[in-house]
């Protein structure tokens, strides 16, 4: 068979893997997508093994894949992590995705060229750092009474914020870090968040994503829930040019968010490149796809 690693690190992997004692509150998804895959890829001549990204070099030895699974403390460590996937491609492993798009997608400023390549994007203010009167400069530049500041390197709505005019910081608040800001949109509320899952550029499955009735942020560790969604043929298009606007190449997987602007269109949030959590529990065939789509670029056949 096949070995195919799936990066994770301390606080997703489990304690068999090298995981802490104490996992962080989303580990489950990690547990979720390893089941989804396990099976489906040992039917395709595939063996899935869990490996912390940090682990030495040589425990890749054999290894001819490597997926960026649930490596989800890159943000906090971006060069090194991206120093590692550079070292494991020198191997003659493949990693997917590519490093170069792992460079590119890790600095939310991708967006950007997104927008000059036609996507629409939510309007953002970008900072190498900011305060309290960025906060307030930024409520008035959008004439919107509430923002969300956000790293710029950043995931899973970690170190994010969201302030309105009565709840601003004190004025000695710093973000402390590069970061965007963003006007709230109550469409997150309303409608929630969708996401477009492709494999290997195909549409796999769509997820309807809505916070709890404390927070604005739609993750599972902030109490955020999903369901299967069936875009709408528009909807589905708008998300695919966003792919196909994509400047990298040789993507296994790509997880498009979007939410919907006042005027109606969908605006993309993230184009999740690196190590996204890609919803197996509503993508029932993910395993399948994933294990068909590594088999092929492999050139490996079913067992």
């Amino acid at each position: 068979m096949a070995r195919v690693a799936f990066l994770g690190c301390g606080a997703t992997l489990p304690a068999a893997c090298g995981g802490a004692a104490e996992r962080r509150g989303d580990a489950f998804e990690h547990d979720l997508e390893v089941a989804a895959l396990r099976p489906a890829f040992a039917a395709a001549g595939l063996q899935l093994v869990e490996i912390d990204w940090r682990a030495p070099l040589d425990r890749f030895d054999g290894f001819e894949l490597i997926l960026l699974g649930t490596a989800w403390d890159y943000q906090d460590h971006p060069e090194e992590f991206i120093a590692r996937l550079d070292a494991l491609a020198a191997k003659g492993i493949a990693v997917c995705n590519p490093p170069a798009a792992v460079r590119w997608n890790a600095d939310k400023r991708y967006l950007q060229e997104l927008e000059a390549r036609g996507a629409a994007i939510i309007p953002t203010l970008w900072r190498d750092d900011a305060g309290t009167a960025d906060l307030a400069a930024a409520m008035d530049h959008f004439a919107s009474d509430r923002v969300v500041i956000k790293r710029r390197i950043g995931a899973g709505g970690l170190g994010q914020h969201s302030f309105s005019r009565d709840t601003l910081p004190g004025p000695d608040w710093r973000m402390g870090r590069p970061c965007m800001i963003q006007p709230y949109l109550p469409a997150i509320r309303d409608e929630g968040e969708f996401t477009f899952v492709f494999i290997d550029g195909a549409f796999s499955h769509g997820v309807r994503k809505t916070p709890s009735m404390d927070d604005y942020r739609i993750q599972s560790l902030f109490g955020g829930s999903e369901a299967a969604f069936a875009p709408s043929p528009l909807d589905l298009a708008t998300a695919r040019a966003v792919v196909e606007a994509l400047p990298v190449t040789d993507l296994l997987y790509a997880r498009i968010d979007m939410v919907r602007l006042p005027e109606g269109r969908l605006a993309v949030m993230e184009a999740e490149l690196i190590e996204p959590y890609l919803y197996p529990e509503q993508g029932r065939e993910l395993g399948k796809r994933m294990a068909a789509a590594i088999a092929r670029r492999l050139r490996v056949s079913a067992a």
